[in-house]
């Protein structure tokens, strides 16, 4: 009896493992928008340099209280190439006869200008405070947003390569336990961190426990319109941070009568631990005589051959041994790269494509779903490749179209952003789909384990290209736009899979290369003359 038949005679989706996923799910929902939480919490307001003349209620300058502020505004805050008013720059001294100017007479000199030496004044409109005005990470400081954000990413590259390795060592619900725990403490911490050092410390800790709980696109999805949601009500971020984080300790509760694996207890040689799981779960989904079936003898053989199955499992190695599969590995490593680069470049900048970032968050939720199935039927009716090359390139043009539309045409702008959000997700539905069908079923976790890799590299090294906008506003998102054109073509150099029977062996994935070219030597061989 193999141990799937053996969760066959238990009931293999019963009320046991329904409730166990809707636990899950939930937990999922609550933890994925913490990817997304600096599009709000890190947002960057409207902001110029504090003056005395209009910021300083003390002040008593003889025509200051006969002015307007926009006439005090003109005389203290130089205009920017766009003639708005420099963000990082004040006039070292009030340029008075900028008020008899009407703009045809142009000024002998430049006045002298300095930066912000007494700080900033930031546009409370939309976000009452933001890790951006509580640091001051503008101007100077700007990219220090983008390196807190490639800190998270890089936690959660680091949680994805230590998580597995963890919970084959001390078992499923201990490391989901903890990780939920943990992630619950340190995203409560962040709300009152009082240095921007401690701030992106406890949001690397948090990195790295919420790779454990893993999430998918569409939950991720999902918590993007919770996220939504949230953001609008709380504009303050402390508070946003709390309303995010606090309910994850009401889900430790629920984790008391979570189940371990039954796989993992017998491979970890416990099979009286497995044998009392497997039967709270028959239990719980009230299958009848299951009794026979669930001895400690049968757990025993099943447990001898999971591990000897477990002595023969393929190295990592294994992946880059052969030719066929290396250059699978490589390319699909590649694709998932620039993929998620992609995606999360346009997730976690969405400040940058519109006015509107909480109508945009919720957008991005809700068109997930139809996205997705219109690329699962793209899939069975166009194959693969092409799906992938189709869905990445519109990604491409979305993202390149909005970056060369002017601000002023708001709605086109929120249209393509949609569009471009829609198509990223269905796009990485169809890698990860042709992912699990190019690679052989007995290494396929593994190969999914380096794939997803290089795709946590490309997530963690996104946010870094933002940096870039010190030179060119849209450099980082021309980059963004390139790369999905990049991945759709490289995509068309691996093997279309569409109703192709999948790999069971590395061997099966050589000899079928071998057998094409056998098959093209026959076909010479028949048409050339003797």
């Amino acid at each position: 009896m193999a141990f799937q038949d053996l969760i066959i005679q238990i009931g293999s989706l019963g009320r046991f493992q329904i409730l166990h996923m809707i636990f899950v799910l939930i937990c999922h929902a609550l933890s994925a928008p913490h990817t997304l939480l600096e599009n709000f919490t890190a947002a960057i307001p409207s902001h110029r340099c504090w003056v005395p003349i209009l910021d300083n209620d003390t002040a008593s300058d003889n025509g200051s209280r006969i002015l307007s502020q926009d006439d005090l505004l003109r005389i203290s805050i130089p205009l920017d190439s766009n003639l708005r008013p420099d963000k990082c720059r004040r006039y070292i001294q009030p340029q008075w006869h900028l008020l008899h100017l009407n703009g045809t007479f142009p000024t002998v000199t430049e006045p002298d200008t300095e930066p912000c030496v007494d700080g900033w004044v930031y546009d409370q409109s939309t976000f009452l405070s933001t890790t951006v005005t509580q640091w001051d990470l503008v101007c100077g400081s700007q990219a220090l947003n983008s390196v807190a954000k490639f800190i998270y990413m890089t936690g959660i590259f680091i949680g994805y390569i230590m998580g597995g390795h963890l919970s084959d060592k001390f078992g499923r619900k201990l490391i989901f336990t903890c990780s939920l725990l943990k992630m619950a403490i340190t995203e409560t911490c962040v709300a009152f961190a009082p240095s921007f050092l401690i701030y992106c410390s406890l949001r690397f800790l948090s990195g790295i426990f919420s790779s454990t709980l893993r999430t998918n696109s569409a939950l991720l999805r999902v918590g993007q319109t919770l996220l939504g949601g949230l953001a609008f009500a709380f504009r303050n971020w402390h508070h946003l941070q709390l309303a995010l984080s606090v309910p994850m300790f009401l889900l430790l509760i629920p984790t008391r009568w979570l189940s371990e694996s039954a796989r993992w207890l017998i491979m970890a040689n416990k099979p009286q631990k497995s044998l009392k799981e497997l039967k709270k779960a028959a239990c719980v989904n009230r299958i009848k005589n299951s009794g026979d079936a669930l001895t400690l003898e049968v757990v025993k053989t099943i447990m001898k051959e999971e591990l000897e199955a477990a002595q023969t499992k393929p190295s990592p190695l294994d992946l880059f041994r052969t030719p066929n599969l290396r250059k699978r590995i490589c390319l699909l490593s590649f694709v998932r790269f620039v993929s998620v680069m992609s995606l999360l470049g346009l997730l976690i900048n969405i400040q940058y494509l519109s006015n509107n970032v909480f109508l945009l968050q919720c957008l991005y939720g809700v068109v997930c779903i139809p996205a997705n199935v219109l690329g699962n039927f793209s899939m069975n009716y166009m194959g693969r490749r092409m799906t992938q090359l189709i869905f990445m390139s519109v990604l491409g043009i979305s993202i390149l179209a909005v970056v060369f539309l002017p601000q002023e045409m708001q709605i086109l702008r929120v249209f393509l952003s949609t569009l471009g959000g829609a198509i990223s997700s269905a796009s990485i539905t169809s890698t990860l789909v042709h992912a699990n069908e190019l690679v052989p079923t007995i290494i396929r976790a593994t190969a999914l384990g380096v794939v997803g890799i290089a795709g946590s590299a490309g997530g963690a090294l996104s946010p870094l290209l933002m940096i870039l906008t010190t030179y060119s506003a849209s450099l980082p998102w021309i980059i963004y736009g390139i790369l999905p054109f990049l991945g759709g073509l490289v995509a068309l150099l691996l093997p279309e899979t569409k109703n192709q029977p999948l790999p069971d062996s590395i061997q099966d994935i050589e000899n079928k290369r071998k057998s094409s070219k056998e098959a093209k030597k026959d076909v010479v061989a028949k048409v050339t003359p003797l």
